[in-house]
């Protein structure tokens, strides 16, 4: 059932600073030399682009007075060009080496130094060159991966149209409106705070917040986020939470703490890294000490080979493929209103076997409706409405809601409801015209002995179709039943048929009575269907799944579900305002507009994520197994492995940038 709650601005992250880098921005681990063997590029030790141009012609000026043999002048440019471009790298190689570090700064100090001590000093300003352009190229590409989650917080204006107490309207910063304030939203403008309809009915866009193409229709009581646009008619809100707290900067904090996480992938490249780049190194060095007596190579050419196999041992673009790809992924996932905590989320999502859903406020809409009542004695209609209606909108329960909500309130006067008291478990009693009515569900019925086989059969028509049956009782007699069903989401049965497609297989684990999750669950064309089980009932079930099928995820809304949502391989948790707080901190991943077609989306999502990782690091690793085979064979030349080995990790950066654009292709 859907289970009383604070509302998902009610969560409680801590604010985050609207600058700054993502804490897990993509990061080349080979070009650097600070302490952190993960850090980002160190861009003090990079140039502008005037000096970067400038190095580059110098580095040219170098290789034409090599060719007309001025050695000298060509020295004189070669160390200006370094000097200009490649100084800072030098230095933090330098400081690599002392610290037995063995990055990509250190591979070039190493290899621009032995250039030039065997006379390939044009050669060795050309590499730097190219290295530091290479380099400022692949940074500006980053950049976009590391920022893409932090756009999303310039859809939230920086100004609010804040109501005083006179009436009166101020435009103020929105950093500045405390919750519980009230704001003015007119038509076509951006939502600058998250708040509930106060006055005022229109269609509101918050597809960039929950990734749902329709338009949203708000009336009062409603909740609108941040960051959404104002269609129609004017609103008036109450603040529910402040600027650092709103829904939207709880989500780019939160995908920035998923890419602060590593993927499986990226550790393991990040391990195997550490293990190759010093084997190439010492494979590197015996090359050089090697060559000249195995091979007949002079020991020139050994060196410069060796210097050749050193420049293209770097693994930035190695380490470079997998971040940049999961950043790109989890940006676009969020984009989609799906929230992904992690790599670990979104590369586990592509080995999921089954998936288990819960009924209520999951697979239905959680907004149980009336849908059918009757009076046993026609006689009775008028009464039984009455009366039905009258102890129904005094409860709080979903049910009696939806009870209250389908009668017609009475137009004519009544006699007052007295001595009203809930039956703990069973449903309310109260006296009214000096008579003891009751409305309560089947466990009543049987307390008070009135369930008889004709009032079974007719409660059992009417489970069969998924319905709760509640019952109006009078001095021992039951005058009129009424069946309240819970529909199903209307994208259940689009989102079951595209995981059985998928190879996934889904079914529904549910504390509600067992005929109704089944009847529910055969609308939505699940065969696998259990009913009546409580949270430990459905751990149980999960761990045999995981036995029998494989890595099984969990899906669920309610406080109840948050266990089984932690045990399973990944929860799902369904993130509309009906849904737990807790459900939704324990989940692996938020599905923010309750649209069950984003558990599909994100397997597809995770398996061409996981497509275009090993893509990069089988393209990454065959450049390099190109160019160790040349340099095992005397073919290989500085410059053209740095330009190899930089265009390389350009080519992964641009490979996992294109996963920024998978929602867009989508269907919405």
């Amino acid at each position: 059932m859907t289970h009383p709650h604070p509302h998902p601005d009610s969560h409680s992250h801590p604010p985050h600073p609207p600058q700054g880098h993502a804490p897990g921005a993509p990061a080349c681990a080979c070009s650097h030399g600070d302490d952190d063997a993960h850090a980002g590029h160190d861009h003090g030790a990079l140039p502008g682009w005037p000096r970067i141009g400038a190095a580059l012609a110098f580095a040219l000026g170098a290789e034409l007075a090599h060719w007309m043999q001025q050695e000298h002048l060509g020295m004189a440019l070669a160390l200006l060009a370094i000097a200009l471009a490649g100084l800072g790298v030098y230095r933090s190689g330098l400081r690599d080496l002392a610290r037995l570090r063995l990055g990509i700064h250190a591979l070039m100090a190493v290899a621009v130094t032995g250039a030039f001590l065997i006379g390939q000093w044009p050669e060795a300003a050309m590499v730097m060159a190219l290295y530091v352009a290479a380099e400022r190229i692949e940074d500006g590409a980053m950049e976009r991966a590391r920022h893409a989650i932090r756009s999303l917080l310039d859809l939230a204006p920086e100004s609010a149209d804040l109501l005083q107490p006179g009436g009166s309207v101020q435009r103020v910063p929105a950093t500045e409106v405390a919750p519980g304030a009230h704001i003015r939203v007119a038509p076509g403008a951006r939502v600058p705070l998250d708040g509930r309809v106060l006055q005022g009915h229109s269609s509101v866009n918050q597809a960039p917040i929950t990734g749902e193409s329709q338009l949203a229709d708000k009336a009062p009581g409603d909740a609108v986020y941040a960051g959404s646009v104002n269609q129609e008619g004017e609103l008036v809100l109450q603040v529910t939470a402040a600027a650092s707290g709103t829904l939207l900067a709880r989500i780019v904090h939160a995908v920035e703490q998923a890419q602060a996480t590593r993927a499986p992938t990226q550790r393991f490249v990040d391990r195997f890294a550490q293990v190759y780049t010093p084997l190439v190194f010492a494979a590197a060095l015996l090359l050089a000490l090697l060559a000249p007596p195995l091979l007949d190579w002079s020991w020139l050419q050994a060196a410069y080979q060796a210097l050749a196999l050193l420049v293209i041992a770097c693994p930035c673009a190695l380490v470079i493929s997998t971040p940049v790809t999961v950043v790109s992924a989890l940006t676009a996932a969020a984009r989609r209103g799906i929230l992904i905590k992690g790599g670990s989320a979104l590369e586990g999502a592509r080995s999921l076997r089954a998936i288990a859903l819960d009924k209520t406020g999951t697979l239905t809409s959680g907004h149980p409706t009336l849908v059918h009542w009757q009076a046993l004695d026609a006689a009775d209609t008028a009464q039984a409405s009455t009366i039905a209606w009258q102890l129904a909108s005094r409860s709080e329960h979903p049910v009696s809601r939806a009870i209250a909500a389908g009668l017609s309130a009475p137009t004519g006067a009544v006699a007052p409801v007295q001595a009203l008291q809930a039956l703990p478990g069973r449903g309310v009693q109260a006296d009214i015209g000096g008579q003891t009515w009751q409305l309560g569900n089947l466990r009543l019925v049987r307390e008070q002995g009135l369930l008889t086989p004709a009032l079974q059969t007719l409660l059992a028509t009417h489970e069969a179709q998924g319905r709760s049956v509640t019952v109006l009782l009078h001095a021992k007699q039951v005058l009129a039943l009424f069946a309240v069903a819970d529909p199903l989401r209307p994208q259940a049965s689009a989102a079951v048929a595209q995981l059985q497609a998928l190879g996934v297989q889904p079914l529904v684990l549910s504390g509600d009575n067992a005929a109704t999750v089944r009847a529910v669950a055969q609308e939505a064309g699940i065969s696998d269907a259990r009913g009546g089980l409580l949270p430990q009932d459905k751990l149980d079930a999960l761990a045999q799944l995981q036995a029998s099928l494989g890595p099984t995820a969990m899906t669920g809304d309610g406080i109840n579900d948050a266990p089984a949502l932690a045990r399973a391989d990944i929860g799902f948790a369904m993130g509309g305002q009906h849904s737990s707080a807790m459900a939704m901190e324990t989940a692996a991943v938020v599905l923010m507009n309750d649209d069950l077609r984003r558990i599909p989306e994100t397997i597809r999502l995770s398996r061409r994520a996981h497509h275009l990782l090993w893509q990069n690091i089988t393209l990454a690793l065959g450049v390099k197994a190109a160019f160790f085979t040349l340099a095992l064979m005397g073919q290989a030349s500085m410059w053209l492995a740095v330009l190899a080995d930089m265009g390389v990790s350009l080519l992964v950066v641009a490979n996992g940038l294109r996963l920024r654009r998978w929602g867009r292709k989508e269907a919405a």
